[in-house]
């Protein structure tokens, strides 16, 4: 990889829980690069460690070891302003349940990250603009959740995470609450996105169609990495890297530790 492209280093990442007889091992040494404007996967079974490590990265877990380095600086050893910067500016999160409140109109959704550090409403107006258009939202913009379908949901969820244009956008299992058509429509989305703007995501996800859009992926089994497999974007299809990446995950259903 080449070094000046990376966004994002993780090294030697673990995460216990619990004590003595009660400890569980999450994470085990997990270490890797992302690199910018990259569309990065991560898979595994459930209970891998897939979201603990999503998690450690957006510091709502605090990882028991190693370092998260976004652009230069160890996220792990953040706290106070520089927390809340991180946290505000430099990650978006797309949650699988959408996080909504259901008393804002999704135009005050997506804008509220912007008013909560300051930035200007004028400024906050062309961006959601753009961003709805972008996304297909914007004739959604003033009615609130409730009035919203889950595919509009999400996408109002998305354009909040890309809103305070983040280095990186990390997302929870996007797709897991939407139907097949609305799942299909988010990830051309987030596909267009980081193809045009070469904005860097990160996914973890256990549908292998909303996988197939990503540029590589991650495969996690108790804790460790232990496969990864690349898209080769200029001659093969998402089709074509659905089937490789439902070859893995059927080795991995298996039990396999080592799928070549």
């Amino acid at each position: 990889m080449n070094m000046r492209n990376q966004i994002l280093q993780v090294e030697s990442l673990t995460k216990i829980y619990g004590r003595g007889e009660n400890k569980t091992e999450a994470l085990k040494g997990i270490a890797f690069n992302v690199l910018e404007g990259e569309f990065l996967g991560i898979m595994g079974a459930s209970g891998s460690g897939k979201t603990t490590l999503l998690n450690c990265i957006a510091t709502m877990l605090k990882p028991t070891s190693g370092k998260i380095i976004l652009k230069g600086k160890n996220v792990a050893g953040f706290s106070g302003g520089e927390l809340a910067d991180y946290r505000g500016k430099k990650i978006g999160y797309l949650f699988q349940e959408f996080e909504l409140l259901e008393n804002l109109t999704a135009r005050e959704n997506i804008t509220l990250p912007l008013f909560l550090h300051g930035v200007s409403a004028k400024k906050a107006k062309s961006d959601i603009e753009a961003l709805a258009a972008m996304l297909d939202i914007a004739g959604e913009l003033d009615k609130f959740p409730t009035q919203l379908s889950g595919g509009q949901k999400q996408r109002v969820a998305a354009a909040r995470a890309l809103i305070s244009d983040p280095d990186i956008v990390l997302a929870d299992e996007p797709t897991g609450a939407l139907d097949s058509k609305n799942s299909k429509t988010l990830m051309d989305k987030l596909e267009a996105i980081n193809r045009e703007q070469r904005k860097t995501i990160m996914m973890v996800t256990h549908d292998a169609n909303a996988a197939s859009y990503c540029s590589r992926i991650l495969f996690i089994q108790d804790g460790r990495i232990f496969h990864e497999l690349r898209r080769n974007i200029s001659t093969e299809s998402t089709s074509d890297f659905y089937d490789r990446i439902a070859n893995v995950m059927a080795q991995l259903g298996g039990g396999s530790a080592n799928v070549l």
